[in-house]
């Protein structure tokens, strides 16, 4: 009935992989394409760090607020609507960003496409978790994340080839081309076993009414904090750090984009790969987590460094982000079928969302405390990876776990 003897290279899993690659095209792009659509648009340097920042924020709010959206919507309606529905918005989102004339505009689309894109991931991962074995999950949400985050890398290139406004209209092309491949792609069996029934399905409030569920909620989001310290400070702002290292040469956001994320892709597949052999997702995420240490503290080591090596260290940064996709498997996998999807949807979202409201305010807060860029970003690196490692400690086991059983039904 649940089909769990499908294929890591099935239709669902494919068209999950091929949905993140444009949503990740799509999430990066504006990073990739910060500094001249912004250029184009009149603004100055200054004008460019501080509102590049903005709109970047409220395009996390914008996932944020859609991951809830589209999590409880993925519990009651199902994994496939919510997979091709967050599809379209976001391809539509795009077309619309190749049309904006101010910074205004800018951050509304942004916000509308971040709606969007918080559907995808997460219930593509939901619906791979049901559909494969518990041996073959992992893997299978792995080459999810190998696959779908390339697309950053293929957005650099486009963004070579093409005009800004261009890249945005290839994107939401991709989408809706996208949408051709969901012919054939079965909904998750688990899901449909309860969709008739008196089930709560997709009750987001159930996260907080009960104790254990809200500290494994709460612990499943603070595991996966550094990642979007790393893209979204680091990597995003690598110019900005540059100038400030006095890296010598001139630093392309796009290139450092393109190389972290190629690294992300390579290293995601190497951590589906390593959790099958190890039999373990903690185990992985041990190892990840002294990568990521250890790439920020170069990061921050390279005084007067030429390009080359600084572009070498955003590879060994992407590196060590590349537990992403580890870990929001690891949330699905710790909540019943009822609420998995919007477990699985909320709390990448929650992550990307943090950057805005927790992650920046940190580092600016730094950086007025202290008057030093630098200092003000290692140390909110240092603050998100504790707080992430000892989540990590205080997370379960769940690569042997059985997903098909009902969050808060009587044992």
């Amino acid at each position: 009935m649940n089909n769990r003897q499908q294929s890591v290279f099935s239709l669902a899993v494919i068209v999950a992989a091929l949905g993140y690659f444009v949503d990740i095209y799509d999430l990066l792009l504006f990073s990739i394409i910060r500094i001249p659509s912004l250029k184009s648009l009149g603004l100055n340097d200054a004008q460019i760090a501080k509102d590049g920042l903005f709109i970047l924020n409220v395009q996390m709010i914008g996932l944020l607020i859609g991951g809830i959206l589209w999590g409880v919507l993925g519990d009651k309606k199902g994994r496939l609507k919510v997979l091709f529905a967050s599809i379209i918005l976001y391809s539509l989102g795009n077309i619309a960003n190749g049309f904006v004339q101010t910074v205004n505009q800018y951050a509304l689309i942004r916000f509308i496409t971040g709606l969007g894109l918080a559907g995808e991931l997460g219930a593509g991962v939901t619906l791979v978790t049901e559909l494969l074995s518990k041996e073959k999950r992992g893997l299978g949400t792995s080459i999810i994340s190998g696959l779908g985050i390339a697309g950053a890398v293929v957005a650099f290139f486009v963004n070579k080839e093409f005009e800004w406004r261009t890249c945005y209209f290839i994107g939401g092309g991709l989408g809706f081309i996208l949408l051709l491949l969901r012919v054939g792609v079965l909904e998750s069996g688990m899901f449909k076993s309860i969709e008739k029934s008196n089930i709560s399905k997709g009750n987001f409030l159930m996260l907080f009414t009960n104790g254990k569920r809200f500290k494994k909620y709460l612990i499943s989001i603070f595991v996966g904090l550094p990642t979007w310290y790393l893209i979204g400070i680091l990597i995003s702002f690598s110019k900005e750090f540059g100038q400030k290292m006095g890296i010598q040469g001139t630093i392309d956001p796009g290139k450092a984009v393109m190389y972290s994320y190629a690294a992300i892709s390579v290293s995601s597949l190497f951590a589906g790969i390593l959790s099958l052999w190890l039999k373990s997702r903690k185990k992985v995420l041990y190892l990840y987590y002294i990568i990521m240490s250890a790439s920020v503290w170069w990061f921050f080591s390279l005084h007067d460094a030429s390009l080359f090596k600084f572009y070498f260290v955003t590879v060994v940064v992407g590196i060590g982000a590349g537990f992403w996709t580890i870990f929001v498997t690891t949330s699905a996998e710790q909540f019943g079928t009822n609420i998995r999807a919007t477990v699985a949807t909320t709390v990448p979202n929650m992550v990307r969302g943090s950057l805005a409201v927790i992650v920046t305010p940190i580092f600016n807060w730094l950086q007025t405390s202290t008057g030093n860029y630098l200092k003000a970003g290692w140390i909110t690196g240092v603050i998100v990876i504790i707080v992430g490692f000892i989540a990590v400690v205080l997370s379960e086991e769940t690569y042997h776990k059985d997903l098909d059983y009902i969050e808060g039904a009587a044992a």
